[in-house]
């Protein structure tokens, strides 16, 4: 066992780790405890007022849903001159009260840049969800057409021949490292941008042999701002309402596509991401619990040595807590016990290890300057803290520009060493002193591995809803550069029998760990640490829809070949009515573009579909888009399925999952209730998020009461709503509300929970009691720990855990005393848009109205 790590947090956990109030100063001001950045899982959205309605326009959603990524991998040299547009002057951009970059001025700057000389490139990486451009930048000595084709030759040949490319002297002498510096991902964290823009300036124009020989065997990529709607606008999210910073492994939102993109083209071995606020400034390696599918020997050696450089640049700098409100930086690996950990791959630098980084840090500079001190600290303090924290952002690039240069050898070997473990299919080294020597303090708490299975297998021959399921998760697969075969023939593997045109996920390879962090149904942490950062359980193999199998061993012998896209899934039967089964949200989706086209469609007792034989070449077209299928059928149907408008007062991604269904959805809120809703707009109101039913107006209440819509409620807000409105009768009662993770679940089957799959995601977690007559329940937790993987326990009264779960009400619906139809949800069948095999639950339950 290591010698035990220096305690600064236990019960002071959150204040420690937001750190937020500055020591005072002559004619400075403190920044507000609620500007504090909290460490703790809190409902997406919640942080709004409560009268915010989701916010998400209906063209910035749609642009999310087009994918502009760009091809970064393309024939040429460096530099790589781009003349970039310059956007209209946006005198509101929030960055000028700050004194720092508004986003109109970067293409001029990184124009003039490239002018400098022969160092600096620029490509457009892709488009932000508000359709602003996304600035790439590369910083290198010259490359000739043929120098940049060995490069990718070279870093082709680290990742598919890890082994060769270990001995292989042209790449040890001649391979440029690559550097990823991350800027601005939460668009009102700023600085690192105009750091960035610094960092360029002078490597542009160094004379020294330094920086000669650094851009010489080094290059260096900086994505400019990461989020540049959130840069302009002074928010987190982008335009989309997301937090990027949450999405990746889903990959929802254009901007996390662009830096994935960028991390499988360029395949960096070093990264930053840059960030505030946390006073000091933190520095990445975390504590506890560290992300089981890493070779996290390789990338702690790194990631500690990295950060002990840059904790010395920072603090190098000469600011302090007496003199400038700065106090000493922190390594959360030294320097704490847990509470910022490395578990999810869902932030940038957890990501990024996945395709190839062997050093990735989340850097807080620590000078609040957003939220509530942004609208009430002078003009003057803002700049000041804005100069220090851009000074920070500097100094942490440069040291790891210095580390990387000087360890280039070392850090290029471990990248290769990292893919080579994959394609070999060897076992990883737990972290110890011994085996991660010069880190200190490495105890059997810091050791987390997974055991990886011989291969995954997406059977073919499945129901519908797991064909088109499996077709999205083998194209997330091979987007995220995962290898997947498809059997020519049909095959034996672990005592199972596969019929041909199965998927296959060798995990022999050299990205097996992201391919293990997708498809892996994941781990029960709870037992291990006291509380996480975020959330703790993904599982796209249990949450996606499609049947995953893992064989955990046994050799592969079977005919394949490479899948570059999957095979298409859309049928539409020759003859007869057809019935569209809604277990999938691209089912939901041809379902209501059938409607809103006129499709005269019916509603089978278990709450498919059933459209006329008439429209079969309107559904061959969705078939053809959508991979559903469309199946014969005789049954006629009950009742007649009509277009569905939602008022919804949700969450973005909960108004990003509706619209990828294909609801017309106007977002509401508590504001705009009270405001003077048109009820004639909206067949049924969806609550989870922004609308406090005590906070409405007599005259709000008594619009809503007169509507008749139908009511769906998720989370405590929907049932504080449904009780408040005395709609359905039941209890909701509250978990743990740190709870999260991917869950089992009893459907009943009918309108709601038909077809449904036998996990969920939950997320501050309800369940329902006390029915009364006439409420079904349509789906419950599973008996025992219901739990498969994520962070759930007790509170420390003993109450709310997964046991007191096991077995209640999950879903429940019915009709009010007025006949309003209504669906209360205790689990998150939407959050963040991630768990799309159980959307259709949601979309479902929006028709039975």
């Amino acid at each position: 066992m290591g010698s035990p790590r220096p305690v600064l947090i236990t019960a002071t956990l959150t204040a420690a780790l937001a750190g937020a109030l500055l020591a005072p100063l002559p004619g400075a001001v403190a920044a507000p405890a609620e500007d504090r950045p909290q460490p703790h899982p809190v409902r997406e959205g919640s942080r709004e007022a409560p009268t915010a309605a989701a916010r998400a326009p209906l063209s910035a959603t749609a642009g999310a849903l087009t994918d502009e990524t760009r091809d970064l991998t393309r024939e040429g040299g460096y530099p790589r001159r781009t003349e970039l547009e310059a956007p209209p002057e946006n005198p509101a951009d929030k960055s000028i009260k700050l004194g720092l970059a508004p986003y109109h001025s970067l293409a001029p700057r990184l124009n003039a840049l490239q002018a400098l000389g022969d160092r600096v490139s620029v490509e457009v990486a892709g488009r932000s969800a508000g359709g602003h451009e996304l600035y790439l930048v590369t910083v290198t000595a010259p490359e000739t057409a043929a120098q940049a084709r060995d490069q990718e030759r070279m870093r082709e040949r680290i990742e598919n021949a890890p082994a060769a490319a270990a001995e292989d002297r042209h790449i040890k002498t001649r391979y440029k490292t690559p550097v990823f510096i991350n800027n601005n991902i939460h668009g009102n964290e700023w600085e690192g941008t105009d750091a960035a823009l610094k960092l360029i300036e002078e490597l542009a124009k160094a004379k020294d042999a330094k920086t000669a020989d650094l851009l010489a065997k080094n290059r260096v990529y900086l994505n400019v701002t990461a989020n540049p709607d959130g840069r302009i606008a002074g928010t987190r999210a982008n335009a989309g309402g997301f937090d990027l910073n949450r999405d990746f492994i889903t990959a929802t939102q254009p901007e996390t596509r662009a830096i994935r993109q960028i991390a499988i083209d360029k395949q960096p071995a070093v990264m930053l991401d840059l960030h505030g606020y946390v006073n000091g400034t933190l520095i990445e390696p975390t504590t506890p619990p560290h992300g089981e599918n890493y070779e996290y020997d390789l990338f702690l050696k790194n990631s500690y040595a990295n950060a002990l450089g840059m904790e010395a640049a920072v603090n190098g700098l000469g600011y302090t807590a007496e003199k400038d409100g700065v106090r000493p930086a922190v390594i959360p690996f030294r320097d704490q016990e847990e509470g910022w950990d490395d578990w999810p791959p869902i932030f940038t630098p957890q990501y990024m290890p996945f395709q190839g980084a062997v050093a990735s840090h989340t850097i807080e500079f620590p000078m609040v300057v957003n939220n509530n001190a942004y609208n009430t600290l002078p003009v003057e303090e803002l700049r000041r803290r804005a100069a220090i924290n851009t000074d920070i952002a500097g100094a942490a690039m440069r040291a790891t520009l210095d580390y990387t240069h000087t360890h280039r050898a070392s850090v290029l070997a471990d990248q290769i060493e990292t893919f080579r473990r994959g394609a070999a299919g060897e076992p990883q080294r737990p972290v110890s002193e011994e085996s991660v020597p010069g880190v200190p303090g490495i105890g059997p708490e810091d050791v987390y591995t997974a055991k990886f299975p011989r291969a995954y297998v997406v059977p073919a021959g499945s129901s519908q809803r797991s064909a088109t399921a499996a077709a999205r998760l083998v194209d997330h697969l091979v987007a995220n550069d995962v290898r997947v075969e498809r059997a020519v023939t049909a095959f034996r593997l672990a005592g199972r029998t596969y019929p041909a045109g199965s998927y296959i996920v060798d995990m022999r390879q050299p990205k097996r760990g992201i391919a293990n962090v997708i498809l892996a149904a994941g781990r029960d942490i709870s037992a291990d640490v006291g509380t996480m950062y975020d959330i703790s359980g993904w599982s796209l193999g249990l949450l996606w829809g499609a049947d995953v199998d893992a064989a955990a061993s046994g050799e592969l012998r079977v005919r394949t070949r490479t899948v570059h896209a999957a095979a298409p899934t859309g049928y539409v039967a020759p003859r007869g009515d057809l019935r569209l089964r809604l277990d999938d949200p691209k089912e939901l989706a041809a379902l209501n573009s059938l409607l809103k086209q006129g499709v005269e469609v019916r509603r089978a007792g278990d709450g498919s579909a059933i459209v006329p034989g008439s429209a079969r070449s309107r559904a061959a077209v969705l078939a053809d888009r959508l991979g559903v299928a469309f199946h014969a059928t005789r049954e006629k149907g009950t009742t007649a399925l009509e277009r569905t408008r939602v008022a919804a007062a949700v969450t973005a991604g909960e108004l990003f999952a509706l619209r990828d269904m294909g609801f017309d959805v106007v977002p509401v809120s508590t504001a705009v209730l009270n405001a003077g809703f048109d009820w004639s707009t909206a067949d049924v109101l969806y609550v989870s998020s922004g609308l406090d039913h005590a906070k409405l107006t007599p005259a709000a209440r008594a619009a809503f009461e007169a509507s008749g819509v139908g009511v769906v409620g998720l989370g405590e807000q929907g049932a504080a709503f449904n009780e408040a409105a005395s709609l359905l009768e039941v209890t909701a009662v509250a978990g743990n509300g740190d709870a999260n993770g991917v869950v089992r679940v009893r459907n009943a089957g009918g309108p709601i929970t038909g077809g449904a799959p036998a996990h969920t995601f939950v997320y501050s977690p309800m369940w329902f009691t006390g029915a009364g007559a006439g409420v079904r329940v349509d789906q419950s937790y599973a008996t025992g720990n219901p739990l498969v993987s994520g962070h759930w326990r007790a509170t420390e009264k003993g109450t709310g855990g997964p046991g007191d779960a096991a077995g209640q009400a999950a879903v429940v619906s019915g009709t009010s005393s007025a006949g309003t139809p209504v669906a209360l949800f205790g689990t998150e069948p939407m959050f963040r848009a991630h768990p799309k095999g159980v959307f259709a639950q949601i979309g479902r339950a929006l028709l039975a109205r």
